[in-house]
């Protein structure tokens, strides 16, 4: 199968997934959780992941890393493999209703947190076997036992596999204040991936600032996402990890009580701002 080709299928595999039966808020009415999702490719080879070495943190793996790490009797080349990345934008329906809230997360928000998400790790394991069926073999780092969120003297907690990073590598999106990911679809989202033997073209990057979809960043306006947080864990200086964890674990004890399900979240930085589901128009590449 030729490369252009190789990646409309694998892009085929992740849309087809998400249109899919599991994509479901498991709210009895089939409503899906995702909306139609983005797909990214970066090379094995790209520097970038040297950098995340230094930029996240040095158990960062490289996509070589956790290549070897899993198939060991199987030798590649940095360049044999590809990076697929996904981002899966929350719904309009979702988005509106979170919109509304203040501190604790709308229902929809919670549903996409905890079943969504579990459909995203069922999602990554799935591509992961369809590829290595298909005579690709593939695996999902986050998916992995070795899998580890590290204590960080620069950023508290940071992983040894980042989907966010994976995508900024792979041209979806670029990190705004709050940290989170702003792509063609927003920030409203959560992002997925699976490295691969596969020799499909990269994605190119329109961007070489990491901060470039950020209009506070970009053009010393906006900061719409510091009063969205409800403790305060959004400033100029950034995003306060400790602050918004503990509020996290409040979500728990609020979203079982008023939703009858374990489950929590927050994201009100993600909605009611300017890239809430787009890239602001006046950052968008030319």
């Amino acid at each position: 199968m030729a490369e252009r080709s190789l990646g409309a299928w694998v892009t085929s595999l992740v849309e087809g997934h998400c249109a899919g039966p599991d994509n479901d808020m498991q709210r009895g009415d089939d409503e899906p959780a995702w909306d139609t999702p983005l797909v990214g490719f970066a090379n094995g080879a790209d520097p970038i992941f040297d950098q995340y070495k230094t930029v996240v943190g040095d158990f960062h793996w490289t996509p070589l890393e956790i290549w070897q790490a899993t198939f060991p009797d199987r030798s590649a080349r940095p360049e044999e493999l590809t990076v697929i990345s996904w981002i899966l934008p929350q719904t309009k329906a979702t988005k509106a209703d979170q919109r509304e809230r203040t501190v604790y997360p709308s229902v929809r928000w919670a549903r996409s947190r905890i079943y969504g998400e579990e459909f995203n790790h069922n999602m990554r394991s799935a591509v992961a076997a369809k590829l290595t069926d298909a005579g690709y073999a593939a695996v999902a780092p986050m998916e992995v036992p070795a899998f580890k969120v590290h204590d960080s003297e620069q950023f508290v907690w940071a992983s040894t596999w980042s989907e966010r990073h994976a995508a900024y590598a792979a041209g979806l999106g670029t990190f705004g204040l709050c940290d989170g990911l702003i792509t063609a679809k927003g920030k409203a989202m959560r992002a997925g991936s699976v490295v691969a033997r596969i020799d499909i073209a990269a994605t190119p990057r329109p961007y070489t600032d990491h901060h470039a979809y950020c209009l506070f960043y970009a053009k010393g306006t906006c900061g719409d996402c510091i009063p969205r947080c409800p403790v305060g864990a959004l400033s100029e200086k950034g995003h306060d990890k400790v602050k918004c964890r503990a509020h996290l674990d409040k979500t728990r004890v609020y979203v079982t009580e008023n939703y009858g399900f374990e489950g929590y979240g927050c994201g009100l930085c993600q909605v009611a701002v300017p890239c809430e589901s787009r890239i602001p128009p006046s950052l968008v590449p030319r």
